[in-house]
């Protein structure tokens, strides 16, 4: 047996090649290809959700080869190419694909375009029927306001008329002169009139100036009057006997002069002036009693309470 103790000692290292498999970063290509597969199948899945059998056939016929090779255009084959007409594309697909709208489905062939001979000129204006309906809805609107604002008033005319012939009941020395009140309605609005009856008259004969009670009555009918706000047009009416003077003064001037005396004593009474819209005189020309022009009945100031809408005839 040979003698070994003289011998080196030789140590062999051996070196790893490469390091453990779960430290390496290949697994990470395959991950992310998996990941890319699955969002790739759920867009797919996706998009069969969103689109309609057409479309989906417009997005099969699109990519099939066969589909090129058939065309018409472009250099044949299966990458020949087609030249597509703006908006073919779009009209073809449809529906929307990732996200973004792509234009309308293929139009129906057999569904007439609206604007097929409508002149080109016109494309921009407002369509007609549009206008039509909104100005009828307007008109309708506007309708429907004048109603409210008529039955508004003819509500406030009624209180207006009791407040007034309550107002005359009350005071007894204005109690005697409820004959000489009249009160209608006109196209104007609320008509009110003192009038002369038997031997109550309003204004001394000749005279412009009204007499006490007149001015008592004219006093009350403000008290009515100033408490809704529509304006006021006040005439005067005289009957037809002649009058006149070497200075020429005739019933015109006389029914202007009662008009505006009954004016003032309105607002002395607490009327706003801003609310009276005309002061006139008619002298003979509108009787009330049209078969005897000369009776003493057609001597009367007239004080309309105005409609809103506007005055449409004279009283």
């Amino acid at each position: 047996m040979a003698d070994t103790s003289n011998r080196p000692l030789i140590i062999i290292k051996k070196k790893a090649h490469g390091e453990h498999g779960h430290h390496g970063g290949a697994w990470k290509v395959a991950y992310a290809d998996f990941v890319t597969a699955m969002m790739a199948f759920f867009l797919l899945l996706w998009l069969l959700n969103v689109t309609t059998d057409d479309q989906r056939k417009g997005v099969a016929q699109f990519f099939t080869p066969d589909s090129v090779s058939r065309a018409t255009s472009g250099a044949g084959g299966v990458l020949g190419g087609t030249v597509l007409s703006p908006g073919e594309f779009r009209n073809t697909m449809g529906g929307v694909v990732m996200g973004m709208p792509v234009g309308p489905a293929t139009a129906d062939p057999d569904k007439e375009d609206p604007d097929k001979d409508r002149p080109l000129a016109d494309m921009d204006k407002p369509d007609q029927s549009a206008e039509t309906t909104a100005q009828s809805k307007k008109e309708a609107t506007d309708a429907e306001v004048k109603q409210a604002i008529a039955k508004r008033e003819e509500e406030q005319f009624a209180n207006a008329e009791h407040d007034l012939k309550q107002a005359i009941q009350d005071v007894p020395e204005l109690r005697q002169l409820s004959q000489n009140l009249m009160i209608d309605r006109t196209p104007e609005g609320l008509r009110i009139q003192i009038v002369d009856q038997g031997r109550y008259a309003m204004f001394a004969l000749g005279s412009s100036q009204p007499l006490d009670h007149t001015r008592k009555l004219l006093a009350a009918v403000s008290q009515v009057v100033q408490r809704l706000p529509n304006k006021i047009a006040v005439s005067g009416h005289t009957d037809a006997t002649p009058f006149s003077n070497t200075a020429g003064y005739s019933n015109w001037e006389l029914s202007t002069d009662r008009a505006n005396a009954s004016r003032r004593t309105l607002i002395e009474s607490g009327l706003a002036p801003v609310r009276v819209s005309r002061v006139v005189g008619k002298a003979e020309q509108e009787p009330l009693f049209t078969e005897n022009p000369a009776d003493p009945r057609n001597r009367r100031i007239s004080i309309v309470l105005l409609r809103e809408a506007g005055a449409t005839s004279t009283n």
